[in-house]
């Protein structure tokens, strides 16, 4: 899981400032303003996730069961950017539905790390 995980949290990264580079100068002049803030945001979450898994491989190091949380994070992460990066490009409405459910998986992936973090015994 550290592996998985601290790969994942880079490939998340390295792609958030692509496509975040790629919204602020090849996107700026074919996208509406609100388009492209629906993007920016995709990106901004897809960054603090990635950098959230890459910080639960080294919590997973000091042995906090933290693997749900990753997983969660991924599928956060596919489900929440991957739908708003694809609502903003093709303005696809019924992606809408999709982005609350990687959102749930956020939320969730941080209670399990509320909960286990409270139960490690440091």
């Amino acid at each position: 899981m550290i592996k998985l995980f601290l790969m994942t949290g880079s490939l998340f990264c390295m792609l958030s400032v692509m496509l975040g580079a790629f919204a602020a100068h090849g996107l700026k002049s074919r996208l509406s303003e609100y388009s492209l803030g629906v993007f920016k945001t995709a990106a901004e979450y897809q960054m603090v996730h990635g950098l959230a898994l890459i910080a639960l491989a080294i919590l997973i190091k000091w042995g906090i069961n933290l693997s749900w949380a990753g997983g969660f994070f991924i599928a956060g992460t596919l489900l929440f950017s991957g739908s708003l990066y694809l609502l903003a490009l093709s303005g696809m409405k019924w992606l809408g539905p999709i982005t609350p459910l990687g959102g749930l998986c956020f939320i969730i992936g941080w209670i399990v790390i509320l909960v286990q973090v409270a139960r490690f015994k440091f």
